[in-house]
C-alpha cells in the first residue's frame, strides 16, 4: 500500500495510460454514485410523501365518517365515541394528534390547537382561505405547515356537510413530518459515509486492475528494450484472451519476425556482396601484380589490362545494382515517362540478345503486329526486359526457345517473356520477387538475387503488375501489365490520290 501512495504522488504518473484509464473509470463511478444518491434521496422522499398522503386520507376519512356527529338543536359537531372501549379510545387518540374542525368562518370548535407548536394549523385566516378554495374545486387541500417549534406538519383538509341543515364544516387531519425527515437524514448520512469508502476501495481495485490489464503492454515494452541484433526474432507469448492486447502482441511478433527476416536478408546480402567484391578485386590485384613483376612483352601487359578491365566492369555493374537497390527500397526510382512503342522496344532488345542466345543454342524470337503504345520510361523498361530475357536465356537448356512479345489489352499493355527452360519450383514462386532471394541452383553465375526485385519495383513504379506462371521442366511465363497512360494510337495518314 505504501508503494501505491508513493507512485500516486509522482508527477509523471498523471501522464501514464494506467492513470488515465483509472481516472476515467473513477470519474464515471463518481458520476454514477452521485446520480444514485440524488435519485435515491428523491425516490425516498417521494415514497414517504405518498405514504403520508395515504395515511392522512385514511385519518381524514375516518374522522368524517365515524366519531363526529352534529347536535340536532344547535348543529354543532361533537365526538361520538365510547371512550371506555380501549380500541375506540386508541383510535380517537390517533385522530386527535393533529386535527382541526371549524366552520366556514374559520372558528375552531375542535382541534389540537392547545399545543403551541400547532398554532399555525388553527389560523382562522388560513382556514377561511382553504375553505373557499375547496368550495370551488370540490377537492381536498394538501399543505405543509411549519410549527412554531420548527416541526413540519403535513395537513390534509376537506369539508363535511351537516345532513340536516346542509351546512358545510372544515375538517383537517395532519401528521408530523419529523420522523420522515429523520429517515431522509439517516439515508444521506449513510450515503455520505458509503461514498468515500466505496470511492477508496474502487480506486485501489481499479488501480491494480488497470495495472494487471496493462501488464501485457509492459511485456511488449520489455521485449522491445531487449531486442538486439542477436535477438530480432523475439516473440511474446499470447494471453489467450483474443482481445486488443493479444492482437497487439500478434502485431509485435509479426513485426519482430519481419525485422529478423529483413536483417537476415541484409546479412546474407552483405556476405554475398563481400564475396562478389572480393573476387574481382583479388583477380585485378593478382593480374596487375603478375603483369608488374613478370610481364616482359607489350602483349602480356595488354592482356593483363584487358582482364583487369573486365573485372572492373563487373565491379561497376555490381555498384550500379546496389544503387538501383537503394533507389527501389526508398521508392525513388528515377522516372522519365514519355510515349513509347513497347513492340519496337521488344524488337530492339531481342536483336541485341541474339548473340548470347545463339551462344546457348537457343531460338530467340519476338512477335507483335500493330504498335503497342504506352506512357513509360524507356530506360527502366529496358532494364525490365533485359532482366527477363537474361534470366530466360540463362535457365533454358540448349535447343530450347525464348519468346518475347508486346500486345495491347484495352486500357493496358502486356509485355510477355516465356521460355522452355527448367522452370521454377512452386514453393519458390511466392518469393522470387523478394530482395536477395535466389532459387537454389548449381550455376555459379546466378547473381545476387536482385534482378527480379528490380523488375517488380520498376513495374510498381509504373503503376503496373507482374505475374509469373512456371512449372518445373516445362518453362516459365512472365507477364507484365502496364497502364497505357495518356498516349493514344497514332491516327492513320490519309491516303494520297494521284
Amino acid at each position: 500500500m505504501l508503494a501505491f501512495w508513493k507512485k500516486l504522488v509522482e508527477p509523471k504518473l498523471f501522464r501514464t495510460l494506467r492513470f488515465r484509464l483509472a481516472a476515467i473509470f473513477l470519474c464515471l463511478l463518481i458520476a454514477v454514485l452521485l446520480a444514485v444518491g440524488v435519485f435515491g434521496t428523491t425516490t425516498l422522499r417521494r415514497v414517504l410523501e405518498n405514504q403520508s398522503e395515504d395515511e392522512l386520507s385514511e385519518l381524514l376519512g375516518t374522522l368524517k365518517d365515524w366519531p363526529i356527529q352534529f347536535y340536532e338543536d344547535s348543529g354543532l359537531p361533537y365526538w361520538f365515541a365510547d371512550v371506555t372501549d380501549p380500541e375506540e379510545r386508541a383510535e380517537v387518540a390517533r385522530l386527535q394528534a393533529v386535527y382541526v374542525i371549524a366552520d366556514g368562518d374559520g372558528r375552531v370548535y375542535w382541534g389540537s390547537c392547545n399545543d403551541p407548536s400547532q398554532k399555525p394549523i388553527c389560523d382562522p385566516k388560513t382556514i377561511r382561505s382553504e375553505f373557499a378554495i375547496m368550495q370551488q374545486t370540490h377537492e381536498p387541500y394538501l399543505k405543509t405547515v411549519k410549527g412554531t417549534d420548527g416541526t413540519a406538519y403535513q395537513v390534509l383538509s376537506s369539508t363535511k356537510t351537516d345532513p340536516k341543515r346542509g351546512v358545510k364544516w372544515y375538517f383537517a387531519e395532519g401528521r408530523s413530518l419529523k420522523e420522515d425527515r429523520i429517515v431522509i437524514q439517516h439515508f444521506r448520512r449513510k450515503f455520505l459515509i458509503f461514498f468515500p469508502m466505496a470511492l477508496f476501495v474502487c480506486t485501489v481495485v481499479v488501480w491494480y486492475s488497470a495495472g494487471s490489464a496493462l501488464s501485457s503492454l509492459h511485456s511488449v515494452e520489455r521485449a522491445a528494450q531487449e531486442i538486439t541484433g542477436s535477438s530480432l526474432g523475439l516473440q511474446i507469448p499470447k494471453r489467450g484472451a483474443d482481445d486488443e492486447l493479444d492482437r497487439l502482441i500478434d502485431s509485435f511478433n509479426e513485426m519482430s519476425g519481419r525485422l529478423k527476416a529483413s536483417f537476415e536478408q541484409m546479412r546474407q546480402f552483405s556476405t554475398d556482396v563481400s564475396h562478389e567484391l572480393r573476387t574481382p578485386l583479388t583477380a585485378i590485384q593478382g593480374q596487375l601484380e603478375v603483369a608488374l613483376f613478370t610481364a616482359t612483352r607489350k602483349e602480356q601487359l595488354q592482356e593483363a589490362i584487358e582482364n583487369a578491365l573486365q573485372d572492373v566492369e563487373r565491379l561497376s555493374n555490381l555498384v550500379r545494382a546496389l544503387l538501383l537497390l537503394s533507389q527501389s527500397e526508398s521508392g525513388q526510382i528515377p522516372m522519365n515517362k514519355a510515349p513509347l512503342d513497347l513492340g519496337e522496344l521488344v524488337d530492339d532488345l531481342v536483336d541485341q540478345f541474339q548473340i548470347p542466345a545463339e551462344a546457348h543454342n537457343l531460338r530467340l524470337t519476338s512477335d507483335h503486329g500493330e504498335p503497342v503504345l504506352c506512357e513509360a520510361d524507356r530506360t527502366q523498361l529496358e532494364r525490365v526486359l533485359t532482366n527477363l530475357l537474361s534470366n530466360a536465356i540463362k535457365y533454358t537448356p540448349a535447343g530450347g526457345w525464348v519468346r518475347a512479345r508486346a500486345e495491347a489489352a484495352g486500357s493496358n499493355v502486356r509485355l510477355i517473356v516465356e521460355d522452355s527452360g527448367v522452370g521454377i519450383p512452386t514453393s519458390h514462386l511466392p518469393h522470387i520477387f523478394d530482395r536477395f532471394y535466389r532459387v537454389p541452383d548449381p550455376n555459379p553465375e546466378k547473381g545476387l538475387g536482385l534482378g527480379l526485385s528490380f523488375v517488380a519495383a520498376i513495374v510498381r513504379a509504373h503503376g503496373g503488375e507482374i505475374h509469373v506462371d512456371s512449372h518445373v521442366g516445362e518453362g516459365s511465363r512472365f507477364e507484365v501489365i502496364l497502364p497505357t497512360g495518356l498516349v493514344r494510337a497514332p491516327a492513320e495518314s490519309p491516303a494520297v490520290h494521284t
